[in-house]
């Protein structure tokens, strides 16, 4: 993978996130990678990773708390990749519904994230994916590959092509628990998944250095 080893990745640390893990993984990928919440190298690097873990608005208030909302805007502005993992893609939503209070996300794509509806939650362990035709993201995969998912929310009606009816629309993932809920996103600059490709082994690695070999 010596391929990526002029790419650059920033992990960013916001509070929220296995920084650590997603360290590992970028860089078993082949990419240089840096866990900072330095905006200018969050900035500068090739691609900017947003990790992502436990309640939607606690997230959202420390990846504020640390301007990363500003950052994620500017790089998307500029075509520069983005990468949401976990709460991470969650956050890119409109808004998230947890015990009743509302928050705001990012707003980069309609939708709501809302609790996962099946008999049992957290979704955790290992399930398959139905990517979409085309995708990059999942290129050279296996359709029956599995990915690990550790959550209790996730966005179940996808709404992009009826709010953004004038623009292309995004490659979307899917995968099922209970109801059907959005795994994966491809659009653009900005990639994400609800799933864990940091501990996803072979699979997730190869997810990863699919984004890395865009950036």
């Amino acid at each position: 993978m010596a391929r990526n080893a002029t790419k650059s990745v920033v992990v960013l640390d916001y509070g929220f996130g296995n920084v650590r893990s997603a360290e590992r993984a970028v860089a078993r990928a082949g990419a240089r990678v840096e866990i900072t919440r330095d905006l200018d190298a969050a900035m500068n690097a090739d691609g900017l990773l947003v990790p992502g873990v436990g309640a939607f608005s606690a997230c959202m208030a420390g990846l504020r708390a640390a301007r990363g909302d500003w950052a994620v805007g500017r790089r998307l502005a500029g075509g520069r990749p983005v990468l949401g993992i976990c709460v991470g893609m969650q956050i890119l939503f409109s808004r998230g519904i947890e015990h009743g209070e509302e928050s705001e996300g990012l707003d980069e794509w309609p939708g709501t994230v809302g609790p996962l509806e099946a008999d049992i939650v957290p979704h955790m362990g290992w399930n398959t994916v139905r990517p979409p035709e085309g995708s990059r993201l999942f290129a050279g995969l296996d359709a029956d590959e599995r990915y690990y998912f550790v959550h209790s929310y996730a966005v179940h009606e996808w709404e992009f092509a009826a709010h953004h009816a004038v623009r292309a629309a995004p490659k979307v993932a899917w995968a099922t628990h209970g109801r059907p809920f959005v795994a994966a996103v491809e659009n653009g600059p900005l990639w994400a998944t609800q799933f864990h490709p940091e501990k996803s082994g072979d699979a997730g690695a190869r997810l990863l250095t699919n984004w890395i070999e865009t950036l």
